[in-house]
């Protein structure tokens, strides 16, 4: 079942309902920044968010009016405080509180877009909702189809369901759309009996672009929270700087697009102008390119296969200017490689894995693991697994749970 399609879900005149998981973060901030220079063009019917950041909630939770909220811990009454500050004639909405009720705002309204902005393989059950519900899926949350892999195909109630949000896969559908024909169709994803050769993914090499992994020994979290192009989230930017992100893109390159891992060519590209293309079997290659802005893919997602105005500001092609592309250092950034490895063992090894790289990540914020120790201690972690080749959702979660204790072991010793 092809995971995007041309078929238009909204037209143009059509008002869009919206549900933003994640809307306190940076995928959600900036699709209500989207939402915001659109009026009327879309309606934001429910929120949900882990409930760290109450003030941003409130103001919009006032701004949209919404019907339904979903916080991860129980911040009830500081919200309902919060919202009343700004404006105590507000309606409140209907709050639900707890690890599930991401999940439940998200399959809650069968007709909407759910954006889902959580980071992190949490994100699964929320994806799993929003599918089975019938919605259409604007997917930011890799994680969630990394780890839930064939879980997450199988949800499907129709073709054409989830549509890409990371701007890499995001500019691969645009590329697709372009240009595969069979039968007389056009289809952009069909790549497994279609022209396509390879698809293209671009990385910006992170803040660590051309050192060797002697120097990167002494690495801080602050100096892998300076990217040098995007403005993200900080386990998207610590993914981002050990190239850990790309290996996450090119396990949901692979899923989404159908699309052999073998044929996914990494290229490290650091102006982050193309964001990704695809090469045909006749040699052409066909590459999107647009600033480096998330509110062009987040908008896309959002209105598939429809354009809005004026997003952001185009490319201006009267002024000089290069781009680059230099071949990915695998000795220095090996998360590409072990990434290739875990897609290929089994259909839990993506979902260990993420799990482990979670773990890793989050000790080397805190000081408990060293900035090479993330992809070394997720390789072998990778390598330890035993995997599954048909797993239940039990299977997911289980390979999850031994995945994270398994990486706190290796960290604490």
């Amino acid at each position: 079942m092809p995971l995007l399609s041309h078929t238009p879900a909204h037209q143009s005149s059509a008002v869009i309902d919206v549900v933003i998981l994640g809307s306190t973060g940076s995928i959600g901030t900036q699709a209500c920044e989207v939402i915001d220079a659109h009026p009327g063009r879309f309606r934001v019917r429910a929120l949900a968010a882990g409930g760290a950041n109450v003030g941003v909630l409130a103001k919009q939770i006032v701004a949209y009016s919404v019907e339904v909220v979903a916080v991860a811990r129980d911040c009830v009454a500081e919200l309902r405080e919060a919202v009343s500050a700004l404006d105590a004639s507000a309606r409140l909405p209907q709050i639900l509180v707890g690890p599930d009720a991401a999940a439940q705002v998200a399959g809650a309204f069968p007709d909407a877009v759910v954006l889902n902005g959580i980071t992190g393989g949490v994100g699964l059950g929320p994806t799993l909702a929003a599918l089975q519900a019938g919605c259409t899926l604007a997917l930011a949350n890799k994680e969630s189809l990394v780890v839930g892999g064939a879980l997450v195909k199988q949800a499907m109630t129709r073709p054409g369901q989830i549509v890409p949000v990371d701007s890499e896969h995001s500019a691969i559908a645009q590329a697709l759309a372009s240009g595969v024909h069979e039968k007389g169709m056009t289809s952009p994803v069909v790549t497994g009996r279609s022209e396509v050769a390879d698809v293209i993914l671009t990385a910006s090499g992170g803040p660590f672009r051309g050192r060797t992994r002697a120097d990167l020994g002494d690495v801080t979290p602050e100096q892998a929270f300076a990217h040098p192009t995007w403005d993200m989230g900080p386990v998207v930017t610590i993914n981002s700087s050990t190239l850990m992100n790309k290996g996450l893109e090119l396990i949901e390159a692979h899923l989404l697009f159908d699309v052999a891992p073998e044929h996914i060519v990494t290229v490290v590209h650091p102006q982050s102008i193309v964001h990704s293309g695809v090469t045909w079997m006749d040699g052409a290659t066909t590459l999107q390119a647009s600033p480096p802005d998330m509110r062009l893919p987040i908008a896309l997602g959002m209105t598939w296969p429809e354009r809005l105005v004026d997003v952001e500001n185009p490319l201006r092609w009267s002024a000089a200017q290069a781009w680059t592309f230099e071949p990915v250092d695998d000795v220095t950034f090996p998360a590409i490689m072990c990434a290739r490895h875990a897609v290929s063992a089994s259909a839990t090894h993506p979902a260990v894995f993420n799990a482990a790289n979670e773990v890793c990540v989050d000790a080397f914020i805190h000081g408990r693991l060293s900035y090479l120790g993330i992809v070394d201690t997720v390789r072998e972690v990778v390598e330890e697994h035993v995997g599954v080749v048909e797993p239940t959702l039990d299977d997911v979660l289980g390979a999850e749970e031994w995945a994270r204790a398994r990486a706190a072991e290796r960290i604490a010793s």
